[in-house]
């Protein structure tokens, strides 16, 4: 009876797995009929609308991140920045007016008879107000009235208190700093850095929603890998048990039941561990997109599909299209021409500094006569009038006045523009290599992104295939067992090779769908609709 226990215990384990791996399958094929029999993941449908979560399309996805992203937002400040760069060096050619008030009181002793007193007594109000100009050619104007009142008590003032005034215009005009070139270099820069920052932004928004779109197909597969594994762990379980019914009733031994545990075990930690990847999967895009599953849901769900098939241009108009139009290119192309503005007012600013200045001005006099006693003489000045009278003659020119020179100055050995030239020169040649690195890279994963896409088509055809020939396999694997030519062991086998035959008709839709969500973003929202020429 011993003998016969254990010769006919293998058949009895192959007829066990057969029914179980029947009922399964069965059950999985009615499910699937009953939801969507043309798609390869019908199978798993009923597993899939059992996960708890909460539905989020892609689109929402898109637009939440889009709305809450850090790395968007922190782009988006950095173009904020740029924008009061340039306005603040604009600032720098805006009018200026100033005024300045200044009071002075002072008691000087002094020995002299002409001092008027023994103590000089003087109180005096120093005012200047003007309006200061720097032209965008390096021109610096300056228009100014300066005035002063003063009061004393000398016996010798004829005019107290006396009223002066002084109105110039003066203007300095460097002649070898490059005019424009030099004078203008940080708001040419900054305009660049403007639109580099520009650029950058409009990137980032294509790299949000390629990373939303490529983090959302990931959370897609990783729903049916759980799908898949979960179907695996309860056909083991199912496995278990019918050991153990069978095992209670002496068809087959204690070490078929604990080989049906060790199964099951490990399919429980590789469910634990499919969980995990996808709740993990799911944090991430919530953390790209700012936003967290409803409350009591553990996870997002993805409720949209992949598309199955993609639009297709010649890879190098592809490539050309990226080359010219590519956000991240185009800033690099801006800070070139940011670096080579400031290396282009460097050339001029290392030679001496030759600098013409002139002014035209004009005085006046005004206040209150008083009589001067000098000997038996009174004498009086013809001078009267206030404040506004001096300030009127000093703007009238009644008594004019000005200038014109040139300053000249020059560095000893040069080094300091000599070196700040080169250092520029140099940056501008770092700036291009990075420029020139750039493009070839996007050029390498246009080409490789265009390779994944276009094998897309065939990956998808091979991936149908080979579901419809595992689910083939099955179906002859039935009826060889029916025939007696196959084992319940075999009949499992094939059915985890249907299982990861669906598995990796999903994998390719996600890869193709995440290699068009690359292209459009290195493409800068080119693909798939590029303009005709």
């Amino acid at each position: 009876m011993v003998l016969r226990f254990y010769r006919f215990g293998a058949p009895l384990r192959c007829l066990v797995l057969a029914m179980t791996f029947l009922a399964i399958f069965g059950a999985i094929r009615f499910a699937a009929a009953q939801t969507r029999p043309a798609n390869p993941d019908s199978a798993l449908q009923s597993i899939l609308e059992q996960l708890e979560g909460t539905p989020l399309a892609l689109e929402n996805a898109v637009q939440q991140g889009l709305k809450s992203a850090a790395p968007l937002r922190e782009a988006e400040a950095a173009y904020l920045a740029a924008r009061g760069a340039v306005r603040r060096e604009k600032g720098a050619f805006d009018p200026e007016l100033f005024l300045s008030f200044d009071y002075f009181d002072d008691e000087l002793p002094s020995a002299s008879f002409f001092a008027g007193a023994a103590v000089l007594l003087t109180q005096e109000s120093i005012s200047r107000a003007g309006l200061r100009w720097s032209l965008p050619i390096g021109t610096e104007v300056e228009a100014a009235v300066n005035s002063t009142r003063l009061k004393t008590n000398s016996r010798f003032a004829f005019l107290n208190p006396q009223y002066n005034a002084f109105g110039s215009l003066s203007l300095r005009q460097p002649l070898l700093r490059g005019f424009a070139a030099s004078a203008r270099k940080q708001l040419t820069s900054a305009e660049r850095e403007l639109e580099a920052a520009k650029a950058r932004y409009d990137q980032a928004v294509l790299g949000i929603r390629a990373e939303v779109e490529s983090d959302y197909w990931d959370l897609y597969a990783a729903e049916r890998d759980y799908a898949v594994q979960k179907l695996t762990r309860d056909r083991a379980a199912e496995f278990l048990r019918e050991t153990e019914l069978r095992a209670r009733t002496g068809l087959i031994g204690p070490n078929q039941v604990a080989n049906a545990r060790t199964f099951l075990a490990e399919q429980e930690l590789l469910l634990l561990n499919r969980e995990e990847g996808l709740d993990r999967l799911s944090d991430r895009l919530a953390a790209l997109i700012g936003m967290r599953p409803e409350s009591g849901k553990p996870r997002f769900i993805a409720i949209d599909d992949p598309p199955a098939d993609f639009p297709l241009e010649p890879v190098e108009i592809l490539v050309q299209y990226a080359l010219e139009n590519n956000y991240d290119l185009a800033a690099s192309k801006q800070q070139i021409e940011s670096v080579r503005s400031l290396a282009n007012a460097a050339r001029w600013e290392a030679l001496p500094s030759v600098d013409v200045v002139g002014s035209l001005g004009g005085s006046g006099l005004s206040g209150t006569a008083q009589d001067v006693i000098f000997n038996d003489d009174t004498l009086r000045t013809g001078v009267s009038g206030g404040m506004g009278e001096a300030v009127s003659q000093a703007v009238s020119r009644d008594y004019p006045n000005w200038s014109v020179g040139v300053e000249v100055s020059i560095p000893i050995g040069l080094r300091s523009g000599l070196g700040e030239k080169e250092r520029l020169k140099a940056e501008v040649v770092r700036a291009e290599q990075r420029y020139i690195d750039q493009a070839r890279t996007l050029e390498e994963e246009v080409r490789s992104t265009y390779r994944e896409l276009y094998n897309g088509r065939r990956r998808l055809e091979a991936a149908r295939e080979g579901v419809d020939a595992a689910q083939e396999q099955v179906r002859i694997g039935l009826i060889e067992f029916s025939n007696g030519r196959s084992t319940a062991f075999e009949l499992v086998r094939l059915g985890e090779d249907f299982a990861l035959a669906q598995q990796r008709y999903s994998q390719a839709l996600v890869r193709t769908a995440k290699a068009a969500a690359t292209l459009r973003q290195l493409t800068s929202g080119g693909y798939p609709a590029l303009p005709q020429n």
